[in-house]
C-alpha cells in the first residue's frame, strides 16, 4: 500500500483538544469484521462485547511533563527542552529535542526552574538538527529527578493541539491504568476506561493485564515516503511480564475467549512478543514493529482504537487490523456522523 492510500481532509472535522469530563460517556464505533457491519453505541457499552475468559491488555505507561522551559548559561537566552527518552538513568542521560537549535551547542550549561528545584544539565551530544543528548547535573536518586520534572515540567500535548498545556492536564492527558513513567504520549484508546467500567468488566469475567510500552514521540513523525516498505518507525522500549504471557496464551489456547488489545501501543508489544509457534513469550528491549496493511496478526483478536490522523501509521494499524477498505469507510461515516476524532477524541471497537 502506499502513504497517499490514508490521506483525507481533516478541515472541518470534530478534533476536540480536552477529553470529555466522564470518560467513558465517548461514543464507540464497533466493526464486526466478519459481519462486515457497523454499529453506533457509548463507550460504556463496550462491555457488552467482552466475555468471561477474555483477556485485555492495556498499557500501563504514564506521560510525564517533558517539555522544560529554563535558560542557556552565560547569555540567559530562553529555550526549550524536549525529553524524548532515558538512555542511561545511572548517568542521567536523555535524548532530547531543543529549541532553538542553532544556539545550543555540545558544553553548553542549561538551567531550568530556580531555587530548591533548580535543575541544570549540560549538552553532551549533536544528535540531529533539532536534537541533543543531554546529562543532568543531579546527584539525587531517579525518583527525585522525575518528581522534579513533575513540578517543572509541561506536559506534551499533541502536536497538533495548538493551546498551550497547562495543569490538568497532568491528570487528563494520562489512562487510570498509568503507572510506570516514561512517555511523551499517551495511549489514548485507554482514556475512555473508567474504575466502574472496568470493575463491570472483571465481574463477567474477563481479566485487565497490563504490558508497558512507552510511546516516544515517534508516533507523531510524519511518514514521508510512498512506499510504505521504506519507512522506518522509532524504537519504543517494552515489557511484557511472565504472567501476561501466559495468560495470553491461555487465551490463545481455548480458542473461545478473546485477546482484545487497547490501543496500538499494546498490539505492538503483544505482537512483538511472539514466538515462532505463534504464542506469546515474556520479555523485555526495544520495538519498532511497523504495521500496516497487509499484516499477520499472531495474538491480537479484537482492538480498541481512537480514530486516528491521515496518513499516521496508527491509523495503517487500525486498517491492517480491520481491512483498508472496512475501516476507511467506517472513517467516512464517523466523518458524517461528527465523532470527536485523534487524541480526546471517540473510540472504535475493532471485532
Amino acid at each position: 500500500m502506499k502513504l497517499t492510500d490514508f490521506k483525507f481532509e481533516i478541515e472541518g472535522l470534530n478534533i476536540p483538544d480536552t477529553p470529555l469530563e466522564k470518560r467513558d460517556k465517548a461514543r464507540l464505533m464497533v466493526l464486526n469484521r466478519a459481519e462486515k457491519t457497523i454499529e453506533h453505541k457509548e463507550f460504556a457499552d463496550i462491555h457488552e462485547y467482552i466475555n468471561e475468559g477474555d483477556v485485555v491488555i492495556y498499557n500501563n505507561t504514564k506521560v510525564f511533563p517533558a517539555r522544560l522551559n529554563g535558560k542557556k548559561e552565560k547569555t540567559d537566552a530562553d529555550i526549550e527542552v524536549f525529553l524524548l527518552r532515558e538512555l542511561m538513568p545511572e548517568n542521567m542521560l536523555w535524548d532530547v529535542l531543543v529549541e532553538p537549535a542553532r544556539k545550543i551547542r555540545i558544553g553548553n550549561k542549561l538551567y531550568f526552574g530556580e531555587g530548591d528545584d533548580e535543575l541544570m544539565a549540560e549538552v553532551v551530544d549533536n544528535t540531529t538538527s533539532r536534537g541533543r543528548t543531554i546529562r543532568f547535573l543531579y546527584d539525587g536518586p531517579n525518583q527525585d529527578l522525575y518528581d522534579i520534572l513533575d513540578r517543572l515540567g509541561k506536559m506534551p500535548l499533541p502536536p497538533y493541539i495548538e493551546r498551550e498545556p497547562v495543569e490538568e492536564d497532568k491528570e487528563r492527558y494520562q489512562t487510570i491504568f498509568a503507572t510506570e513513567r516514561g512517555a511523551v504520549a499517551a495511549p489514548t484508546a485507554a482514556m475512555h476506561f473508567t474504575p466502574e467500567l472496568v470493575k463491570k468488566i472483571e465481574k463477567k469475567g474477563a481479566e485487565f493485564l497490563p504490558i508497558t510500552l512507552h510511546i516516544g514521540w515517534g508516533t507523531f513523525r510524519t511518514v514521508e515516503v510512498e512506499d510504505l516498505t521504506k519507512h522506518r518507525m522509532d524504537s519504543d522500549n517494552y515489557f511484557v511480564s511472565a504472567e501476561t504471557s501466559e495468560k495470553i496464551n491461555k487465551a490463545l489456547k481455548s480458542k473461545k475467549n478473546k485477546v482484545i488489545a487497547i490501543g496500538s501501543s499494546a498490539v505492538r508489544a503483544i505482537e512483538t512478543s511472539v514466538m515462532a509457534s505463534g504464542m506469546s513469550k515474556p520479555g523485555t528491549g526495544w520495538t519498532d514493529k511497523f504495521i500496516y496493511p497487509p499484516y499477520d496478526f499472531k495474538i491480537t483478536e479484537a482492538l480498541v482504537t481512537n480514530f486516528h490522523r491521515p496518513e499516521s501509521t496508527l491509523l495503517m494499524l487500525s486498517a491492517a487490523f480491520g481491512g483498508y477498505d472496512f475501516v476507511m469507510e467506517a472513517y467516512e461515516e464517523a466523518k458524517e456522523k461528527d465523532y470527536r476524532l485523534f487524541s480526546f477524541g471517540d473510540a472504535m471497537l475493532i471485532i
